[in-house]
């Protein structure tokens, strides 16, 4: 089925998933995606669902989807990097998000080049119950007093830290993140959701509720995808502000493509991915498919490279997710050193952000984004919290990083009304 108006159509019907106690919408924003199996799915209440502490997480999963081999749509967090290496989270979590949750919806339907189609429930009913809405657009404004988890003084004495650890050959690269947060944050989490994506439209935008747990998201990176048997990761690192001068603007992305700091960290990030991927590859297969483009956003440039591989027969799709996790642009390399130093310097727990969501359909093809850029909200506690950071290495400038921080924060904090 094709609609006339396909924005007004999107809306409506993230206003009709928001009502269920459990959702998640992937929007891809119309940026065009090689790799990519629809424009916009949205997934509505719980038919069945697992959610699961990191400890047995991903055999749970794996158990999940063998038992029912149906669509469902997941978070994977950050932390569940406790169960695949001898790792541990103590630092602090107001948010309370899930380690893992995953559903099989009680309605899901899919838009790919223009046309609508219901893949769970009745397809009358759901498009009669979307068209019938009137759009509620109007976003109540309270603006959450921002408070930065650590000072920028702080920031910039840890990164010099880390650089120590670099120099010592400790590791090569760490990804340093600090979170921004609110206490008693009263907002419209699918208002400001919309909002966000006006004002940040990016390729793996997402909403997720898990009943009062909220994922804003306006992340442009993928984590990992699966078609048929090909495995495709595209990790992000290098970034730039845009100009609105046309000259300037074409400047700075072709300053990107050849600043050697920025290509020597995605390169890092590049051997890495490689490396994960390996272990659930047919040998021989992993290859760089792109390395170093420059995409553009409404705000930013980025750097994203593009590894592929085979999937070996003999591993599970929940294996697949689970070697590769968490994403290496949201850790550093080595790898396990560089996730017991973002435990050591780091003041808060990351949970749901650097972690992943997306969906996995019944024949076995999945696609995840890296939570980055992205609200987390408690509607319970009221309690607000976004996350950035970038890759730390020795030649790194502490304050142009922290300047790095603050430009990808820019968007939501110009959507929280700061």
């Amino acid at each position: 089925m094709k609609v006339q108006d396909l924005h007004l159509f999107k809306q409506r019907a993230l206003q009709w998933a928001g009502s269920f106690d459990t959702c998640c919408c992937l929007d891809s924003n119309d940026y065009p995606d090689a790799y990519g199996a629809f424009d916009f799915l949205i997934a509505a209440g719980i038919d069945k669902s697992i959610t699961h502490h990191s400890g047995n997480a991903f055999e749970g999963l794996k158990s999940f989807y063998d038992e029912h081999q149906d669509w469902m749509f997941g978070l994977l967090s950050y932390d569940l990097k406790n169960e695949i290496e001898a790792l541990n989270s103590a630092n602090t979590d107001e948010l309370g998000f899930p380690d893992l949750f995953f559903f099989i919806p009680q309605y899901l339907f899919v838009i790919a080049n223009g046309e609508i189609k219901v893949l769970i429930g009745n397809k009358e009913d759901i498009l009669d119950q979307i068209n019938m809405l009137v759009l509620n657009d109007e976003t109540v404004r309270i603006r959450p007093e921002i408070t930065s988890r650590i000072s920028k003084d702080a920031y910039i004495k840890t990164v010099k830290q880390l650089q120590q650890h670099i120099l010592k050959g400790d590791l090569y690269e760490v990804n340093f993140c600090q979170e921004f947060f609110a206490h008693h944050a009263s907002i419209d989490p699918l208002g400001i959701y919309r909002e966000l994506n006006k004002i940040s439209p990016t390729p793996f935008s997402g909403f997720f509720k898990i009943k009062d747990c909220y994922i804003l998201s306006a992340s442009p990176e993928r984590f990992i995808c699966k078609r048929q048997k090909r495995l495709i990761s595209q990790p992000i690192k290098g970034t730039a502000k845009r100009s609105i001068d046309p000259i300037e603007d074409e400047s700075i992305k072709v300053s990107l493509q050849q600043d050697e700091k920025e290509r020597a960290e995605n390169v890092m990030i590049v051997d890495l991915v490689r490396n994960d991927l390996t272990k659930s590859a047919v040998k021989g297969s992993v290859r760089v498919e792109e390395l170093f483009g420059i995409y553009g956003f409404r705000q930013v440039y980025q750097m994203i490279s593009t590894v592929s591989a085979e999937l070996a027969a003999e591993v599970h799709i929940v294996d697949v997710l689970k070697n590769a996790f968490p994403m290496g642009s949201m850790t550093g390399a080595p790898k396990v050193k560089a996730m017991e130093l973002i435990e050591q310097y780091e003041s808060s727990k990351r949970g749901a952000y650097s972690g992943s969501f997306g969906y996995i359909t019944p024949e076995g093809d999945f696609d995840f984004n890296v939570v980055i850029r992205s609200i987390l909200y408690n509607a319970e506690s009221r309690y607000l919290s976004f996350q950035v950071g970038g890759a730390i290495t020795y030649a790194a400038v502490a304050e142009l990083e922290y300047q790095e921080c603050l430009l990808k924060a820019e968007a939501i904090m110009q959507t929280l009304g700061h």
